[in-house]
């Protein structure tokens, strides 16, 4: 049940009543109107803009226009009062009675209440495709990995709970110099394992400890054949063995953290893809040889002003026009880019999502043009850049690795605070901020520790149950039993009030968050439900009346805990969004 698509409706539905009787002019376009929680809460329970988009329309003013709607809405049975407010919206206040069919929903669904809420039209029919972490395959993962696998995770998660079918995709770079520098630090830790004296890792080679167990095993497969090879013939059989050890160590570091991909993808293999793309972009008219304007500010020291192979970006949105192949004759990174989202979208997928880090930002729009060029406008590409983490103990900057000697590996922090820990913090700021991650602040036991507040309160509720079945044995307080005997019309404190407002906004939040592919929304609202169940839980201990539970007055006990199990089922369904466990108790 979700009351703001059922009131959009009713909005609508008036609209059309003014149409028909001649208030307002036919053909008026409603795909702008919406109804959302008013910004202050005491304006009332929900607001529509309606006014607001269709007075021009109308030609009539908004204000005017929503007193005429508002008195139309009035006649709603389950409309207590429609209040014009500012410069035309409209804020109603709901019947108590349609906030108790919103627990009846969320005790009915369980945990399915609030997902498949994206609307129809919002987005692209067809699948979507999240590409995310895609780190170098030349050593461990390190935090600012972390966030961007917990990020993609988390929005990929919200999307299927959105009704959305997600595929999760890793691009491989296997194809740059990188990995040839990790094959030679891999075929330097093979002769070390072999006993050869190497000495100091030479400048430009990866020094970490993580390339050891990759020497050692390279040595039991190979023996000591390879050293009689010249690199020509060793370095390709080292580069596929370091990189798909790297990969089995990336893998099993994104498992700690709950994250699985449905698709790795190998940039090596898109060799023939990039002159058919090539090929295919000139067949449009949308290659030609020029000249590009030296770029603004100080030149680098690698710019050519040369006559260039050029993709005509320009012509979908971008600010100049990409160069498609090197001096060398050799294809761009560009151009291996679209060849590689070109194959998404002949695999199906019409929404692409990229997460990348903060230092891309120059690479959005040029992929954004590509990607609709070579869609013919079919498919749209949405870049969500993430921003650094800042890794902090009490405050002070943590700066070594005990392994990787240059960063802190992802492994090292997961081990540290665990899972829970890091992936709700990643996704208690937005992703385009600076993220500061206090490794002692994390696992506090305190309201300031959003992750603790939050899984608590799922604690609680779940232990509230355990406390009213010693209370009230002969009780049937399964969620099939409170859907029968709660009677909430007996939930009349602010507090419980606040609660029942907040539950029915969780399908909103699941769509509005899906819809603008910002998890972060889910977390917010989820600390802000906690703090509500926390609020009244202090209050009771105050006021007896106000307690869950009281054997005395069962009748109360039935519609509080209805309540308390209807936001239990929200918060296990919200963090199982974010990729968190919903505790029975904290430990």
């Amino acid at each position: 049940m979700n009351i703001f698509a059922t009131f959009e409706g009713r909005v609508r539905a008036a609209v059309q009543g003014l149409i028909r009787s001649g208030q307002l002019p036919e053909g008026l376009d409603l795909a702008r109107v919406v109804v959302e929680p008013p910004r202050d809460a005491s304006h009332g329970d929900l607001a529509t803009n309606a006014a607001l988009v269709l007075a021009k329309e109308a030609k009539t003013n908004p204000k005017a226009l929503g007193e005429t709607l508002a008195a139309a809405l009035r006649a709603d049975p389950d409309v207590v009062e429609a209040q014009v407010a500012g410069p035309g919206f409209i804020n109603l206040r709901l019947a108590p009675g349609t906030f108790h069919a919103v627990v009846r929903a969320a005790l009915a669904e369980g945990e399915a209440y609030g997902r498949g809420t994206m609307p129809s039209g919002a987005s692209p029919a067809g699948r979507v495709n999240i590409e995310y972490v895609s780190a170098n395959p030349t050593g461990p993962m390190h935090v600012g990995h972390g966030r961007g696998a917990v990020f993609g995770d988390a929005l990929a998660n919200l999307l299927v709970a959105a009704g959305r079918e997600v595929t999760r995709e890793y691009y491989i770079n296997d194809a740059g110099a990188q990995v040839d520098v990790l094959a030679r630090s891999a075929f330097l830790r093979y002769r070390e394992a072999l006993g050869e004296p190497v000495g100091p890792v030479p400048e430009g080679l990866y020094p970490g400890d993580y390339l050891v167990p990759v020497g050692r095993a390279l040595a039991e497969a190979h023996g000591r054949a390879l050293l009689d090879q010249p690199e020509a013939e060793w370095l390709p059989l080292v580069r596929a063995f370091a990189i798909d050890a790297m990969m089995d160590l990336i893998r099993a570091d994104l498992a700690r953290l709950g994250i699985h991909h449905d698709v790795f993808f190998s940039e090596a293999t898109l060799k023939e893809a990039v002159p058919v793309l090539l090929a295919e972009l000139r067949g449009k008219g949308l290659v030609y040889e020029g000249r590009l304007p030296p770029p603004k500010g100080q030149l680098p020291e690698d710019w050519e002003d040369r006559e260039q192979t050029l993709f005509r970006t320009v012509e979908f949105g971008d600010d100049v026009d990409r160069p498609l192949l090197k001096s060398d004759g050799s294809f761009t990174y560009f151009a291996s880019d679209i060849a590689y989202h070109r194959d998404k979208i002949a695999r199906g997928a019409t929404d692409l999502i990229d997460v990348l880090g903060a230092d891309h930002g120059g690479y959005v729009k040029r992929m954004q043009a590509a990607v609709k060029a070579v869609s013919d406008g079919h498919a749209t590409l949405d870049v969500k850049l993430c921003q650094l983490v800042r890794l902090l103990r009490a405050g002070e900057p943590v700066k070594m690795s005990k392994r990787a000697g240059e960063f802190i590996t992802l492994r090292e922090v997961v081990d540290e605070v665990g899972r829970d820990a890091i992936r709700f913090m990643m996704l208690y700021r937005k992703n385009d901020a600076t993220l500061d991650f206090d490794l002692a602040k994390v696992v506090e036991q305190s309201k300031e520790n959003p992750v603790f507040y939050v899984q608590y309160a799922h604690a609680r509720c779940v232990s509230v149950f355990r406390q009213a079945a010693q209370a009230m044995p002969d009780e049937n307080f399964s969620r099939d039993g409170l859907l029968r005997e709660a009677d909430l019309a007996l939930l009349t404190d602010p507090g419980e009030i606040e609660i029942m407002r907040l539950v029915a906004q969780y399908p909103r939040v699941i769509e509005a968050a899906a819809g603008a592919h910002e998890p972060h929304r889910v977390a917010f609202y989820l600390y802000e439900l906690a703090s509500s169940l926390h609020g009244l839980w202090n209050k009771g201990k105050d006021l007896p009346q106000l307690r869950f539970i009281n054997p005395d007055d069962r009748n109360s006990t039935r519609a509080r805990l209805a309540l308390v199990e209807a936001l239990r089922g929200v918060v296990a369904s919200g963090l199982a969004v974010l990729g968190v466990t919903a505790p029975d108790e904290m430990r």
